[in-house]
């Protein structure tokens, strides 16, 4: 069956009008949104259907970004809209990264206001004609979205301005958040629109569109979901500020990639997910993942590149051959600096002026033979900031002039009014040196069109008289906080605010002998020629699917509201535990063997007191106190406090660190269930765990008689899972040739004998109960993290190793959702204790009716 939403867009194609019972479907031109929606609107979020499987089996590729790839254009004598693709957008480029046979379809906004009465018949032609869906978001909405929060919250936050006053950045206001949050919502409406959940792959792109992940994954649970940044990702010290910092974060997680630039913006995203979520990251066969309910959201670092194709088409127009020989003879003789930014205070136009005064003030030899022409792209925002650069460049580059410029002469060419893409082209071919002095962008791909255009082809070498056999040479000066800085080796790196360390590597550049030259642009333009955007798109994609995989056979459900909806996804063998079922299969069986985990289990384990309640005791000891129940308490600490603890509790076993210690009951001895012959390896390991304890601040060390434990729970989370990484390697190399096993665990690092795990006392229990002529039908085993997995794995294995009845009921349950070898979950300890109560209840009924009887 054909998904609605896509049925709609191909009668709609064909020009037809679909009805589905007595609604007519229309092709939606706009929201009917006059204000802003709320974060938690979305009536459809809970439809039975919105999973429904496609029976089209064509893969396509929905492309969401703020605007679609596209120009719009009058026609003079009709005044009629026309539209053409924009072949320097990004989203258009990447089209020839993705396989010919996917389809394509582009959802995002157009950059001129359509009039509301042209917008069915505007939307039926980008549809028809370039397989766009446009969202038309009304003005007001659109500039408090755009204008508002991504240029006065986001943007400047993510390139680490913080609003400290209102001249900074600007205060957060929520208004404008609900205008972020609602137009993500039309964004969402017009994925739907033309969604084929089961089948199709979507791809959203930068920061306008954070939340869009959370719509579309309420919508569709096991949407195949992509998102890449464009921008860089702040520290966590920075991004932390943010107000709707978790919200952002969980957005984000609703995809099934996210994709970064640079390793440092994915690392401070990680960073805050560990801060702020407390979720950590691990590497798999050289993939970054996070664990997220059961998904696993994947992490991609790769700068995107130019289309290479398009720039050398551009270079072999006559206009642009013209424009180079014009450009060669009003800079004859003189040294040409390029420098290419928007009119923004993140590009760093001013600090370049200052390190170009600086060259002339140090080295008078240069005057009149060196020449810095600043190209000013219109600033994409609008506000008092672009006044104030604009004010700023020009009263410098006026005062460079001033001082050292002559008749024929300007040290300095500013050009601020628009130049159509051949004439950067030609000012690229003609400069010895590029300058990019930003002092934060998320990638900026000047330096690599200078690279091509320096290139050449032919023709050029031909006009300008220049050997096409012998090498071309380019220098690039580039700031060490953009994101195509480590990219691109060969350049000189410099850090934007040190004025004289810039100046100095203009002069070095100008000094490069031509052999060096050459050497550096090789290299660079090999890099460039191999990492361009159908390189970035095609890997990109291939992760995406790769991500994707397993959507299929997991089972999906969807907890949380508003954006704090998150989907839970677990093998489909994995549910909770029904309390009701428990307890009418405990009243059924005879013989029943129960193993408890204690911290996060029985106790919550953000509990500050450990120290088990009255009503955890009267449970437990009902539970001992029934004949047909042997009761275990398994844990990893230590004998003494456990035997101190439960000394209430007649009949209940305890199996203490792990398993080395076990006794049976109140009174009894305690036996070891591991034959370890010496602890030598402690004098090896205790100072090694005391070096990072004493390095690492809020960390500790627990010292048992089997085993080591070092704890970093209170430590600074980032550095704490450093210095974690770091004693195990440490002790994994010192501990080589001692019986033991190192392990890593939830915020603990843990050196303790070879073979000691929970699993050999739900293994010695059980063959216990076996030599005794008693197999049990029953048995629960609970625990909370992967030392209790070793438990469930042995009770799974166990009806095998005929250890249990034929017949026997087996509940292994871990504690909340997430991955685990335990066929059951409950959510949490309360849940836990509820649970263990009803089984009490049960044997005490019972216990009342033997006694009646």
């Amino acid at each position: 069956m054909v998904s609605r939403s896509y049925s709609n867009l191909l009668d709609l194609a064909l020009g037809e009008s679909p009805t589905f019972g007595r609604e007519r479907i229309r092709f939606s031109r706009v929201a009917t949104v006059t204000g802003a929606l709320s974060e938690l609107d979305d009536d459809n979020s809970n439809s039975a259907g919105s999973e429904a499987p496609s029976s089209l089996s064509q893969e396509r590729m929905i492309i969401v970004g703020n605007q679609l790839p596209l120009k719009s254009h009058r026609r003079e004598t009709t005044g009629e809209l026309y539209f053409t693709w924009d072949e320097d957008s990004l989203l258009y480029q990447l089209k020839d990264g993705i396989a010919e046979d996917v389809e394509v379809i582009y959802v995002g906004s157009l950059k001129e206001e359509i009039d509301p009465k042209e917008q069915d018949d505007v939307a039926q032609t980008l549809l028809d004609t370039f397989k766009c869906v446009p969202a038309f978001i009304p003005a007001d909405l659109f500039s408090k979205f755009y204008h508002g929060f991504c240029k006065q919250h986001l943007w400047p936050l993510f390139h680490y301005m913080l609003p400290l006053s209102p001249d900074l950045g600007g205060r957060f206001d929520r208004l404008l958040w609900q205008a972020y949050v609602s137009v993500n919502k039309i964004f969402a409406d017009k994925v739907m629109e033309v969604i084929s959940p089961e089948d199709d792959f979507v791809w959203v792109h930068d920061y306008h569109l954070m939340v869009l992940p959370t719509f579309l994954r309420k919508r569709f649970h096991r949407v195949k979901l992509g998102f890449f940044l464009h921008s860089p990702f702040p520290s966590s010290e920075i991004y932390r500020t943010l107000p709707i910092r978790e919200d952002l974060l969980r957005a984000l997680l609703n995809s099934d990639l996210i994709g970064f630039h640079t390793f440092d913006y994915a690392r401070h995203f990680l960073s805050c997910c560990s801060r702020m979520l407390g979720l950590s990251y691990q590497s798999k066969r050289g993939y970054i993942c996070l664990e997220y309910y059961g998904r696993t959201v994947s992490i991609k670092i790769l700068p995107v590149g130019i289309h290479k194709g398009q720039l050398e088409s551009v270079l072999d127009l006559p206009e642009t051959v013209s424009r180079v020989e014009e450009l060669r003879d009003q800079f004859r003789g003189q040294t040409v600096m390029l420098g290419v930014d928007d009119m923004d205070i993140f590009k760093g136009i001013s600090l370049k002026l200052l390190a170009m005064e600086q060259l002339l003030l140090q080295h008078p030899e240069v005057h009149g033979k060196v020449v810095l022409v600043q190209i000013a792209n219109p600033a994409r925002g609008r506000g008092k900031d672009v006044q104030e650069v604009r004010s700023e460049t020009y009263a410098t580059v006026k005062k460079i002039n001033e001082s050292f410029g002559r008749e024929g002469y300007s040290p300095v060419v500013l050009i601020d009014s628009p130049l159509q893409f051949y004439e950067r082209i030609a000012y690229y071919v003609i400069a010895e040196c590029c300058l990019v002095t930003a002092v934060r962008d998320g990638m900026n791909l000047i330096p690599y069109e200078y690279i091509v255009s320096r290139q050449g082809n032919a023709k050029l070498d031909e006009k300008l008289g220049t050997d096409s056999s012998a090498g071309k040479s380019s220098m690039l000066v580039l700031s060490e906080f953009i994101g195509c800085s480590p990219s691109l080796s060969g350049a000189i790196r410099v850090n934007p605010w040190n004025i004289d360390a810039v100046a100095e590597a203009m002069d070095s550049a100008l000094a490069v002998p031509d052999a060096e030259k050459q050497l550096r642009h090789e290299k660079h333009y090999r890099y460039v020629s191999t990492h361009d955007v159908a390189y970035w798109a095609k890997s990109f994609i291939q992760d995406l699917e790769r991500a994707c995989r397993d959507h299929v056979r997991r089972r999906c459900w969807g907890i949380g509201f508003g954006l704090g909806f998150r989907v839970i996804a677990l093998d489909p063998s994995f549910r909770k535990l029904s309390i009701e079922h428990i307890v009418s299969a405990y009243k059924r069986t005879k013989y029943r063997a129960i193993l408890l985990d204690y911290d996060g289990t029985v106790v919550s384990a953000t509990s500050i007191s450990k120290t088990p309640c009255e009503d955890t005791i009267d449970i437990l000891n009902v539970l001992c106190q029934d004949p047909r129940n042997v009761v275990f308490l398994v844990s990893g600490k230590d004998k003494n406090t456990l035997g101190d603890w439960f000394s209430g509790c007649a009949n209940l076993g305890i199996a203490a660190e792990h398993g080395y210690f076990l006794r049976t009951k109140e009174g009894a001895g305690w036996e070891t269930c591991l034959t370890v012959s010496e602890f030598d390896w402690k004098q090896t390991a205790e100072p090694v765990m005391r070096l990072y304890m004493e390095t690492t601040d809020g960390s500790t060390i627990e010292t048992k008689e089997s085993c080591l434990t070092w704890n970093y729970q209170c430590a600074d989370p980032d550095f704490g899972s450093c210095q974690a990484k770091e004693l195990l390697d440490h002790l994994e190399s010192v501990l080589t040739n001692e019986p033991v096993s190192v392990k890593s665990g939830p915020h603990i690092v843990e050196v303790k004998p070879q073979g000691l795990n929970k699993g050999i006392v739900a293994e010695r229990l059980l063959e216990t109960m076996r030599e005794r002529g008693i197999l049990p039908d029953f048995v629960l085993c609970i625990g909370d993290d992967r030392s209790d997995e070793e438990m469930f794995g042995v009770i799974a294995d166990a009806r095998e190793g005929l250890l249990l009845s034929p017949v026997a009921e087996v509940f292994a349950c871990t504690v909340g959702q997430k991955p685990s070898r335990a066929k059951y979950y409950l959510e949490d300890t309360s849940e836990i204790l509820r649970m263990l109560q009803g089984l009490a209840n049960a044997s005490e009924r019972a216990v009342r009716q033997l006694l009646a009887t």
